[in-house]
């Protein structure tokens, strides 16, 4: 299936010379998002995945139905003052600025196979962020699960120590 089909592209959002790939559309038509999360599942099977992560907040609309649909567990990675306990936190920049993350500390156990799912890798400083406190938690991370790739900002050179899917890839 060609996912660009289904994904709106808005121009000069959040500022100007920024072209926004919107899963909002994909999202609204059910069949083609059941499809997509059904690809997800299949690599976060493929991987036997204990566990699934996500960071705030595209990566819960695309986490949580793949965690749902393997009957397991998924963990929310936040933005700073956003979960109620103890946490570990890590700085990570965007495309367009920087930002912190957290994770509740007791929510990733030494030994679990993680898949990390986001709707867009970009340049992978949200993901390299999410992998260092899982990993620090004491997390295997198997697998990177994504909608979209923007392949021109070169995320995926950060992270190639971990097996990547994305279903579409913007060049």
């Amino acid at each position: 299936m060609n996912y660009k089909d289904y994904i709106t592209i808005v121009e000069d959002w959040p500022q100007e010379g920024i072209r926004f790939k919107d899963i909002t559309t994909l999202m609204q038509n059910g069949p083609v998002y059941k499809k997509a999360i059904g690809e997800l599942v299949t690599f976060a099977q493929e991987k036997q995945a204990d566990v699934i992560v996500g960071p705030e907040a595209r990566g819960f609309v695309v986490g949580c139905p793949v965690a749902t649909a393997l009957e397991i567990g998924f963990v929310p990675v936040r933005k700073k003052g956003k979960l109620p306990r103890e946490v570990i936190s890590c700085e990570y920049g965007l495309e367009y600025g920087k930002d912190c993350l957290t994770i509740h500390k007791d929510s990733i156990h030494p030994g679990q196979r993680v898949i990390i799912t986001d709707d867009l890798l970009a340049t992978g400083g949200t993901i390299e962020a999410t992998i260092q406190m899982v990993e620090e938690l004491g997390g295997e991370v198997v697998g990177l699960a994504f909608l979209i790739e923007l392949a021109y900002l070169n995320g995926r050179n950060k992270l190639t120590r971990y097996d990547i899917f994305s279903l579409t890839t913007y060049q």
